[in-house]
């Protein structure tokens, strides 16, 4: 018979004005993948917090059992000594710090005051090597890529004897060989008796690995289903959504005009390395109304082309010429771009788009105060009215506009991000991975917002690792890499494998 190792019953956890979980339950088997799923804002992640410890005991309602213990957590402390461990989406690395220093901080191998290092690193070096990791322990956090950073976490939680390990959105960040490499060691752990929640947006990725599947909506508990193979990915979002989802991108007829933007044999060498291009002559237009995708794999450039034309906030030795309107623009830096009519939706709203602190209404204003100032005094009322126009407009969920960006959920962050740089009215809107982490129901929101913003004249630049994404919702798409534009093709003649082509081909060439 299988043995239940977790079950959270009737869990109920408020914030003010908003009731994040509402009697909430799950039961999770030893030895099992289980992932928990949802819309942003669903509670998922509230949820794990419970759990873990970080919302101590007392905060909410409920019960937690744990190997058939009634749990009392006051800090993540508690729970980790019970073998729970988790991993946040935002990785708990310090990047001047080694991997063997990470793999023990706060769980150091040590005799009173004296850190053993010699046990640190051999003890890191077999933790590597369960997670398949082959790297120098002495080696910095900073100088490895993201997707083996996830597995330092990885092997940070195996360290402290885990038994239950919960991954918060893994493969987010990770290109579809770290998002692999990560699933097949997740099966492997599973083999090892460890049990994982898994909380995940790429259902595809939840459906191969996932035995048993727990669907969160507005805080509540819609069903726990096992992965039989007898559910499909439309199944689970009509739970998520409470709708069927027929098609995940909004039908939408262009209406193109004009070329209105041009850059012209741009190149970009990198910040820090003197003799490293990044950037090599690239050409792209954009007209009038029109959504152009910018394709390619990780590291082929696209961010780092995307803010080295905003204001050349990346990159050194910058040349090129931009066009706008068919006029030669100079942009030398950011004020100087959103002066011109561009705007950058960064991949990173959480680190570069939001000030998480802040409120909605502060977040929305700041990229262009100016516009509700009058001889340095901000006009409060009128403050309040964009605001408020534009949390309605975008169906921002949040109980005020005073609420802090960093207590949203992702989707609704993204929307604030985005009412910051339509407030500044662009001309050229650069949308860098602007659906990232978020859930299906919220991207299609995101689609029809990015519609609208076309139909009114506007001119997008979208860049999404999702090939999907970029068939589904652009008019025409660029393919880059290596730094390289090495492909432009109308929406009605691109297809997944053909863009793949352009890069392999290109590959090639290079060679």
């Amino acid at each position: 018979m299988e043995k239940v190792i977790l079950e959270m019953k009737n869990i109920t956890k408020t914030f003010p004005g908003v009731k994040a979980l509402d009697d909430v339950n799950l039961k999770v088997t030893e030895g099992e993948i289980h992932a928990l799923i949802g819309e942003n804002g669903a509670g998922k992640s509230t949820l794990m917090n419970v759990l873990s410890g970080i919302y101590s005991y007392g905060t909410y309602s409920g019960d937690i059992i744990f190997n058939g213990e009634l749990c009392k957590f006051n800090n993540i402390k508690d729970s980790e000594k019970k073998g729970i461990v988790i991993i946040h989406q935002e990785l708990a690395l310090i990047p001047e710090l080694s991997i063997s220093e990470n793999i023990f901080l706060g769980n150091e191998r040590a005799k009173g005051l004296m850190i053993n290092w010699r046990e640190t690193d051999v003890e890191a070096a077999k933790m590597l090597e369960r997670v398949k990791l082959e790297q120098n322990v002495q080696t910095k956090i900073k100088n490895i890529g993201v997707g083996k950073q996830q597995l330092v976490e990885v092997a940070k939680a195996l360290a402290k004897d885990v038994k239950l390990l919960i991954l918060d959105e893994p493969t987010a960040a990770l290109n579809d060989k770290d998002s692999e490499s990560l699933l097949q060691l997740l099966l492997e752990l599973k083999k090892d008796g460890i049990t994982c929640i898994l909380i995940s947006h790429k259902l595809n990725e939840l459906l191969r690995v996932a035995d048993n599947i727990t669907i969160l909506r507005d805080g509540s508990t819609i069903q726990s289903m096992k992965n039989d193979g007898s559910i499909d990915e439309d199944d689970i979002i009509k739970c998520m959504v409470g709708r069927e989802l027929t098609n995940r991108y909004p039908s939408h007829e262009s209406n193109i005009g004009e070329v209105i933007f041009e850059v012209k044999n741009w190149n970009v060498y990198d910040p820090i390395i003197d003799d490293r291009k990044i950037i090599k002559d690239v050409n792209i237009n954009i007209r009038k109304g029109e959504i152009v995708g910018l394709s390619g794999l990780m590291g082929a450039g696209r961010t780092e082309f995307a803010m080295s034309i905003f204001g050349k906030a990346y990159g050194r030795n910058i040349s090129g010429t931009i066009i706008k309107n068919g006029k030669e623009i100079k942009l030398n830096n950011i004020r100087e771009a959103i002066d011109s009519g561009l705007a950058y939706v960064t991949e990173d709203r959480k680190t570069a788009g939001l000030n998480l602190i802040d409120s909605i209404k502060n977040n929305i204003s700041i990229a262009k105060i100016k516009k509700i100032s009058k001889i340095q005094f901000i006009n409060d009322n009128e403050e309040i009215g964009v605001t408020e126009d534009f949390r309605k407009k975008l169906n921002i969920k949040s109980p005020s506009i005073i609420q802090k960006a960093g207590n949203l959920s992702g989707g609704n962050q993204q929307k604030v991000v985005l009412s910051k740089w339509i407030f500044t009215d662009p001309d050229i809107l650069i949308l860098d991975e602007p659906t990232r982490g978020i859930d299906v129901g919220a991207k299609y929101e995101i689609y029809k917002i990015i519609n609208d913003l076309a139909d009114s004249g506007k001119s997008i630049l979208v860049i999404s690792s999702e090939l999907p994404e970029i068939l589904g919702i652009c008019d025409r798409v660029y393919v880059m890499n290596v730094g390289r534009i090495v492909g432009e093709l109308p929406a009605s003649e691109a297809s997944q494998e053909i863009i793949m082509k352009c890069i392999m081909d290109s590959n090639k060439e290079v060679v």
